[in-house]
């Protein structure tokens, strides 16, 4: 590695932290309970107006904008309160890699972002002792567009900096010159060749606004040079590209597949649970209602993708291990999608909480279409003003411990003597909540409105002072007299933010 002009001293180590902004957590649908951490070859350093390459036969090189620390005095098991002492200076970094070598890699990244120029950093150094560590600005730029802009205050990162210094510490001494790279924010995406990505660090609230300066990066196109015989080549898949680019749209892709249709979803909010019930019950399928739970809120109809969570009995030697920190519960609830609904598996337990108003504040934030619990909620009048519809057996005070050990997530629970597996379709009105099989909820949605239908015919002959008996169902005249009513007035199926009978 040629020296580069902006570091004190060659540093000894790369090391990159996986995952440290909240707002690339909540892109990613995941916020980890620890830090975890990769590393890169020093070899991977450059300074700022090096090309970076694009090796020909990869698709995937992205950015990710990041600041760096570089240790100044050696660090070896170091108290938090002191870990920032043990930093010299702060700068820019990008830490590139190549998402068609991220699956194989498993974590370690070692082909994906360890190549040569893959870690560009400086230009410039700011002196860690002149700045608060919680009060750095991140952006990044690419064509002279902003992509990125991200701070280190506690509600921005995750952890602090200086975490990763005590950290790390505890595993191995950080020496002079080593340099941490501290994750990206949310905006990391695709790049092509010709395309300029700048970097920049800056301390805004600092006298004088100490920055970095502008990491400068042209993406060029190079050779692969890939031997298959020796390695693995370089190959990508869905969920490499969408993480790559960010979001499926961005990479081209198809809408997730476990999201409902606007057309299905307007047709089982248009559709009543008991109408659903009974079209699954002419199916075979009797078991699907989950049984004792009720909405907060008269009204409300919840429909959406179940996501599952499992609480077990209480035992007090696995809450101690299993119910604190960043928990099974916590862990499901933060990275809810948008239009999922949370089963919780309670036992139908009511006798604690299985949720409040904190919880459901952030599966509000993620767009969760709903909670379902057969277990009591607590914060029951805050949970209801939130406005996320929850439906629960009751409320009740006491905490998740009393009855509970939240134990794990996204499989097949039992909720209210119901099976639920996740990716089920999950309907809630004021009856109850039912659960319907992906594969039946087309047929089963558009039999109800069929049979809604008839029934609103039924209804206003029955009010006109008409007798039950063949009538309810329509048989002989009454059938034919209905037929003629459809003939002219045909079953109108919802559309999307439109109506429908």
């Amino acid at each position: 590695m040629a020296p580069i002009s902006a570091l004190p001293v060659q540093p000894g180590k790369v090391i990159a932290v996986h995952l440290a902004f909240e707002s690339r957590a909540a892109q990613r649908g995941r916020r980890p309970k620890q830090p975890s951490y990769f590393i890169k070859a020093t070899s991977s350093l450059s300074p700022s107006g090096a090309e970076v390459v694009r090796p020909e036969g990869t698709e995937l090189l992205a950015f990710e904008g990041e600041i760096a620390l570089i240790i100044g005095e050696p660090a070896r098991n170091v108290p938090l309160e002191r870990a920032w002492e043990h930093v010299s200076h702060v700068t820019a970094s990008n830490d590139l890699g190549i998402y068609d070598y991220r699956a194989q890699d498993k974590g370690s990244n070692t082909r994906s972002k360890s190549r040569d120029g893959y870690t560009p950093i400086g230009p410039e150094l700011i002196d860690a002792r002149a700045i608060d560590p919680k009060a750095l600005r991140l952006r990044t730029w690419v064509n002279g567009e902003l992509v990125q802009e991200d701070g280190t205050s506690d509600e921005q990162m995750i952890f602090p900096l200086a975490q990763f210094v005590a950290d790390l510490s505890q595993h191995m001494t950080l020496e002079t010159g080593d340099i941490i790279l501290t994750g990206t924010p949310a905006g990391s995406t695709v790049v092509q060749p010709g395309d300029v990505i700048e970097v920049e660090v800056d301390a805004p609230t600092a006298p004088g606004v100490p920055t970095s300066g502008k990491l400068r990066t042209p993406v060029v196109s190079g050779p692969g040079d890939f031997d298959g015989s020796v390695g693995m080549l370089p190959n990508i898949d869905d969920k490499q590209s969408e993480e790559a680019w960010g979001d499926r749209a961005a990479a081209g892709l198809p809408a997730d597949p476990n999201a409902i249709s606007a057309e299905l979803r307007a047709k089982l909010e248009a559709a009543p649970t008991a109408g659903l019930s009974a079209q699954l019950r002419n199916r075979g399928l009797n078991q699907v209602v989950i049984e004792g739970v009720y909405p907060q809120t008269r009204g409300t109809k919840m429909v959406g993708v179940a996501r599952t969570l499992r609480f077990l009995p209480e035992r007090e030697d696995l809450f101690k291990t299993h119910g604190g920190g960043f928990n099974a519960q916590k862990r499901t609830f933060d990275a809810v999608k948008p239009g999922e609904v949370l089963v919780i598996e309670a036992r139908r337990q009511s006798e604690s909480g299985t949720m409040g108003d904190i919880l459901a504040l952030r599966a509000r934030f993620r767009g969760a279409a709903g909670v379902v619990t057969d277990g009591g909620v607590r914060d029951y009048e805050e949970v209801k003003e939130i406005g996320l519809p929850v439906f629960t057996q009751g409320a009740h005070p006491a905490v998740l411990g009393r009855r509970h050990v939240p134990w794990d997530h996204d499989l097949a629970i039992a909720c209210g003597n119901a099976t639920v597996v996740p990716g089920d379709i999950i309907v809630g009105d004021d009856d109850g909540v039912i659960v319907i099989p992906r594969n039946l909820a087309e047929e089963v949605a558009d039999a109800a409105l069929v049979k809604e239908h008839e029934d609103a015919w039924v209804a206003e002959r029955v009010a006109e002072g008409g007798p039950l008996d063949g009538l309810f169902p329509p048989t002989g005249a009454n059938k034919e007299a209905y037929q003629a009513y459809l003939a002219a007035n045909p079953v109108e199926f919802p559309t999307p933010g439109g109506g429908g009978s």
